[in-house]
């Protein structure tokens, strides 16, 4: 039976329940700009701060009480607020219940009731070659752009880098698809020709064409299950900051492996193994090497978030960890990351 539906009926239903994110900063007011060669220094106009939009995306509403879903990497700055945009003249101020940085979604909140809301499809039943339709409202400006294209491609791996930052996420599990998906459309909704939302719009490849990914709405479900449930996302939370391991990294730093997990931190100042987390119970430490769980290999092709990924919160896992040149087995109980 087709039950398909004419795309613009869809369009229709589904715009008024996808909304803009404006990412905002409390900033220093500017009132021009000192001109050097080739530089311009901004002229600062006292001390009072002014709030400023520096970023926005995309989003879409699921429940009549407000519900939204949008992508992590949207809202992952801690200093700032954010406001959710129905229309340009009707603004509610969001809150983030949270932010599954793995999968790259987000859950928010607005306060109301009654508000315009998608239907949730099935992801699992998505086949190649499906008409789709993406929207958005690309650089937080031109609301409600619709774009139509195919199912290109299932179960696709990238790096994804954020707009917002020069940080690169891993993304399994993508569907591809040539509905063109633009910078501020990441967050909206990938619709099916029943008017469901079947993938969370949330990379583009930048210098191509017709190449546009989103997160499979089951993902989402999952998170938006445990959100309205419990009031938080709940996973196996190891403790750990560590990069994955190859045979060049190795040899540059001529390590005991090549592959693996390296506990390391990202950056001066905070912690490799967070205090008090599964891995600091177990000893594990920085610059340790974990190679194995449960005797499953790390590496660049399975992580250890998507091994940790199947496991639930208090299983008990045997780590392979390499210390220096010397290797050791570690059993820990996962917890939760509160």
């Amino acid at each position: 039976m087709d039950n398909k539906i004419p795309i613009t009926e869809i369009v229709k239903e589904v715009c008024p329940a996808v909304i803009t994110i404006a990412v905002l900063r409390d900033l220093p007011e500017i009132e021009g700009f000192y001109n050097l060669p080739g530089i311009a220094i901004p002229k600062v106009k006292g001390s009072k701060k002014i709030e400023t939009k520096i970023g926005g995306g995309s989003g879409f509403i699921v429940s009549k009480e407000g519900f939204i879903l949008t992508s992590a990497h949207v809202v992952t700055d801690p200093e700032a607020s954010y406001s959710v945009i129905l229309e340009p003249d009707i603004k509610y101020s969001a809150k983030i219940l949270s932010r599954d940085l793995i999968n790259d979604i987000a859950v928010l909140k607005i306060d109301g009731d009654d508000f315009p809301f998608l239907k949730l499809g099935d992801s699992s039943q998505i086949k190649l070659g499906e008409q789709v339709i993406a929207v958005g409202n690309p650089l937080g400006e031109f609301y409600d752009t619709v774009s139509a294209g195919i199912i290109s491609g299932l179960s696709r791996l990238i790096n994804a880098r954020s707009e917002f930052s020069e940080k690169s996420t891993r993304l399994k599990g993508l569907i591809q698809t040539d509905a063109a998906i633009n910078p501020g459309n990441s967050g909206g909704p990938l619709i099916n020709m029943r008017g469901e939302v079947i993938g969370l719009n949330t990379a583009m490849v930048m210098g191509s064409q017709n190449l546009g990914f989103a997160i499979p709405i089951n993902y989402a479900k999952k998170d938006l299950e445990e959100v309205i449930t419990y009031g938080r996302v709940k996973r196996p939370f190891l403790g750990i900051k560590y990069i994955i391991l190859n045979k060049e990294m190795a040899s540059q730093n001529k390590l005991a492996v090549s592959f693996g997990a390296l506990i390391i931190r990202e950056r001066l100042g905070e912690e490799a193994v967070v205090p008090g987390s599964a891995a600091a119970k177990a000893g594990l430490k920085e610059f340790d090497i974990i190679t194995e769980v449960d005797k499953v290999p790390i590496n660049e092709e399975n992580y250890l978030s998507d091994i940790l990924d199947k496991y639930k919160i208090g299983d008990t896992i045997d780590l392979t960890v390499v210390r220096g040149k010397k290797k050791s087995e570690i059993s820990l109980k996962l917890e939760e990351k509160i």
